[in-house]
């Protein structure tokens, strides 16, 4: 009974709030030291890999993979971001500090390495954002895979008249062993993202704007919510995020995942 008592006011949070918000509001409270050196950490990396480019590469879409140490997995994330029937394209390969290996020759292809690993994928995402120029930005994580038609379906509702900010297409789950094991399709509910975790950055695409940024926030595997959760529903606060209710990524279930754990 006591027991049940001392509980009651968590209870009663949640309830009203949603345990995702009450577990990232205590992130803030916890890891802000991190967040502010990282922080400096991502601005100074920018600077210095911008000073290394002719240009910032730009194009209709701006791909983002993160890394690190899977290169034979993340050679196939970029063959598969570079198959994509949208050919207006770049995608900006950023390694968290451990060197890159030989990588496909396409001109839409550009790759850059972190002096040190950051451990953190939100700042090595948020520097191959500000090292690209594009009105929309994707996510593909180095150990997924985008179907050919991915993109093409993002934009196909992005660019309808009245179309949203972002969008999200389903996952479908695969198992280590390469077997599928499940669709996961949920309408886009900010209300229900407080409460369940369906969010994830393999199938976001979104409008350009300020708020696409990530977390810097240092988050273990242990942390919750992910990054990618922080991203979308904060995103959502004040732009317009629809579901697309169709399988474009092929997303590994991998209980070793450096960025993501379901």
């Amino acid at each position: 009974m006591t027991r049940r008592v001392a509980r009651a006011p968590w209870t009663l949070l949640k309830a009203v709030f949603g345990w995702l918000v009450l577990f990232e509001a205590r992130n803030k409270v916890l890891l802000a030291p991190s967040a502010l050196r990282l922080r400096r950490i991502e601005d100074a990396e920018t600077r210095r890999l911008a000073a290394g480019l002719p240009s910032l590469p730009s194009a209709l879409v701006a791909t983002v993979i993160a890394t690190h140490r899977r290169p034979e997995a993340l050679r196939a994330a970029v063959r598969s971001a570079l198959a994509q029937s949208v050919r207006d394209q770049v995608v900006m390969v950023v390694d968290d500090g451990a060197g890159l290996p030989e990588l496909p020759d396409d001109p839409r292809l550009f790759a850059v390495s972190l002096s040190a690993n950051t451990g953190t994928a939100g700042v090595v995402r948020n520097v191959g954002i500000r090292l690209t120029r594009s009105r929309y930005v994707a996510f593909l994580d180095d150990d997924n895979l985008w179907e050919p038609d991915h993109l093409a379906k993002a934009l196909e509702a992005l660019e309808s008249p009245g179309g949203p900010d972002g969008v999200y297409t389903a996952l479908r789950r695969v198992l280590p062993d390469g077997t599928d094991r499940d669709v996961l399709s949920v309408p886009f509910d900010r209300r229900r993202a407080a409460r369940e975790s369906f969010l994830d950055t393999n199938a976001f695409v979104a409008r350009r704007t300020r708020a696409l940024r990530f977390s810097r926030l240092r988050r273990t595997p242990e942390v919750m919510p992910r990054e990618d959760w922080e991203l979308i529903r904060r995103y959502a606060r004040r732009h317009r995020v629809r579901h697309v209710p169709y399988p474009t990524v092929r997303y590994l279930m991998n209980p070793a995942s450096f960025y993501t754990r379901w």
